[in-house]
């Protein structure tokens, strides 16, 4: 019947492409279900057979209408689907994601380095068995269509059907609402078809135009300086200033003046939570962000960076890897020391008092944690060298990841180092991580997680802060979040604002 020489009735290839579908990429949709619903009660049964239904009825219900309105387009997106289901789900098993609207972000803001960094024979594996064989198939299948009443007459029925298996799960709608963005994020193909259709909608309306800040104005003449080191993926539990009990910051833990405070993110991927540290208050409008703010009333701005997923930057002194890297020599230049290229000589060649200076890092972003940092920071071994994270031991992949830590904090007192020199500033340098990382924890890798849903180690981040002698003390702060960065840096350089918020602000 399912030959490729003669015709099959066009249901009969919609449901048996739907059971493929169903078999290769719904283990993690299900394995969800089956560990938050108790499937040995009538009503938790009820929902599991029922969604188990759904998932094959619905998925045929769209193949179907594709493969009627033309073969020509239904095939070639049959084709598309089952390929780019087969990376999806291998990123679902291999690092427990979750294909969300905040996931597609990264995924979309992903250069060519860091996702190369992903490539491995297991990939390969999935693409040929789940997207290249299946493939094969529905180019090489014959089937036969169907006349037009008869297609609106299965369409009616399959609708009339659906919405009866749905009132029947009238006492299950409550746990469905609660658990929507991760049921959503695990149905293939339209975790990615709905959300990457969301991202684009919300990005176009963010974009629309960036909402202008009222004027500020600088309160006095005294040179001052602020470095906001923007981390990645740094967790807090892992720095040994916030009591870790391996020594990651043998460097850091010496210097005076130097505090760090318990704070978290406001997402648990890069995107957002760069915008939470640049911007004047959590929102989701595109108000002007503080390099563009401060550059626009007369502060010296430079924004130099490694990584990517910034808002946009409206600024003269953008300085990316490849900028950077034609007056850098050495080692170093390979790793984030890149950033601090000539860093102490650009500040003392500026012509204004107040300059804001942001290095905005890619140290801790797995999965290639041991390729991120110089072999000499190879502190703690053995390390975990596969991107396949669930290959290594935790032992191993918490030690490659606790080196990229160890490499954060060199970075960041030969930053403190270069301010020591500039005598005649009052400096400061302010570290803040976009976001944690999970190393394993409840077999979860890396980050993106929903805040709804996120573990700790996703969203608890560090907040260091180095002050010269004779700048400004700090508040005695406990928990502070990535929304004091904008109004602190502001108090620091003496810029008043309309906007500013006191209360936000950590200096005194």
């Amino acid at each position: 019947m399912f030959t490729l020489k003669n015709n099959i009735k066009i249901t009969q290839l919609v449901l048996l492409l739907s059971a493929l579908n169903f078999l290769f990429f719904h283990y993690p949709f299900f394995s969800f279900v089956f560990h938050n619903v108790d499937y040995k009660s009538f009503n938790g049964l009820l929902l599991v057979v029922s969604l188990l239904i759904l998932v094959l009825v619905l998925n045929a219900f769209v193949f179907y209408i594709l493969f009627f309105l033309s073969r020509y387009v239904g095939k070639p997106l049959l084709v598309l689907f089952f390929v780019i289901n087969s990376i999806a789900v291998y990123f679902v098993n291999t690092y427990n994601v979750i294909i969300d609207e905040s996931m597609i972000s990264n995924v979309l803001n992903t250069k060519y380095e860091e996702s190369s960094s992903f490539f491995s024979f297991k990939l390969i594996l999935y693409v040929v068995l789940f997207g290249i064989l299946p493939s094969i198939y529905i180019i090489k299948a014959k089937y036969s269509t169907v006349t037009v009443k008869k297609f609106f007459t299965t369409v009616g029925l399959t609708l009339l059907f659906v919405i009866a298996l749905v009132v029947a799960n009238a006492s299950n709608i409550l746990w469905i609402d609660k658990n929507s963005k991760t049921l959503g994020g695990l149905a293939m193909p339209w975790s990615y078809v709905v959300n990457t259709s969301l991202f684009y909608v919300h990005e176009a309306k963010r974009n629309e135009k960036e909402i202008l800040l009222p004027n500020a104005t600088i309160t006095d003449n005294q040179k001052s300086v602020v470095v906001l080191v923007i981390g990645e993926s740094a967790r807090k539990q892992n720095f040994s200033l916030y009591g870790y009990a391996k020594n990651t910051n043998p460097l850091l833990s010496k210097e005076e003046h130097l505090a760090h405070f318990n704070a978290t993110s406001c997402a648990t991927y890069t995107t957002a939570g760069v915008k939470g540290i640049v911007q004047y208050k959590d929102t989701d409008d595109l108000y002007e962000i503080l390099p563009n703010y401060l550059y626009r009333n007369n502060v010296e701005v430079i924004w130099r960076t490694t990584n990517w997923g910034e808002p946009p930057v409206h600024i003269k002194n953008y300085q990316d890897r490849e900028y950077l890297s034609k007056q850098c020599k050495g080692e170093g230049c390979n790793y984030d020391e890149l950033l601090l290229t000539g860093l102490k000589e650009q500040i003392l060649a500026s012509k204004k008092n107040k300059i804001l200076i942001v290095l905005h890092t890619s140290t801790s972003h797995g999965p290639t944690y041991s390729k991120k940092y110089p072999p000499q920071f190879e502190s703690f071994k053995p390390v975990c060298n596969s991107v396949e994270l669930g290959k290594c031991s935790q032992t191993e992949l918490i030690n490659a990841y606790d080196n990229t830590i160890v490499y954060t904090d060199y970075i960041l007192s030969k930053v403190i180092a270069d301010l020591k020199q500039l005598k005649e500033f009052k400096s400061t340098m302010l570290f803040v991580s976009d976001h944690g990382e999970s190393l394993g924890e409840n077999n979860l890798y890396m980050h993106g997680l929903p805040m709804s849903i996120a573990p700790k180690e996703q969203f608890e981040i560090p907040f260091i802060v180095w002050t010269s002698e004779g700048g400004n003390p700090l508040k005695p702060n406990k928990t502070l979040t990535q929304g004091h960065v904008f109004h602190s840096v502001l108090r620091f350089l003496s810029v008043k604002s309309p906007i500013y918020d006191e209360k936000m602000n950590i200096y005194k």
